[in-house]
């Protein structure tokens, strides 16, 4: 068998602060996950995305840390550059740390870069001639 992708899996400080982020961009998680030490969602394609605690994490790993920086992005497509305003706007209203605000980039595409509560980068993208600019 040849391997594939089935999981991106994130560490996590709060649950419930890091699943509110998720949420506000459209990841469907239920509000039980809030209490939980691990959720995961099956998206659309069927990739699973995965939370977990730290406390969790150092049940089976007892040495590990957090790295400094971002290695690994989730991108997400906003459907218009205007959504990727939008998204920023809601995102960074709500108090979740902003770090490159929207720029029409030289590849084509409307981006910016948010932080996610446990410092993960996600990118917000669309194509810069997509409708709603």
């Amino acid at each position: 068998m040849t391997p594939r992708i089935d999981m991106i899996g994130l560490v996590v400080a709060d649950m419930a602060t890091s699943l509110a982020f998720y949420r506000r961009l459209g990841v469907g998680l239920p509000a039980v996950g809030d209490t939980q030490p691990h959720v995961e969602v099956t998206l659309a394609g069927g990739l699973r995305l995965a939370w977990d605690t730290v406390e969790t994490v150092r049940s089976f790993d007892p040495g590990w840390t957090p790295a400094t920086g971002s290695r690994v992005a989730l991108a997400f497509d906003c459907g218009s550059p205007a959504g990727v305003d939008a998204v920023w706007a809601e995102l960074t209203e709500a108090g979740f740390a902003g770090h490159l605000k929207p720029w029409d980039a030289f590849w084509g595409q409307r981006y910016a870069v948010v932080h996610d509560p446990d410092g993960n980068a996600v990118d917000l993208f669309a194509a810069s001639n997509a409708s709603g600019a």
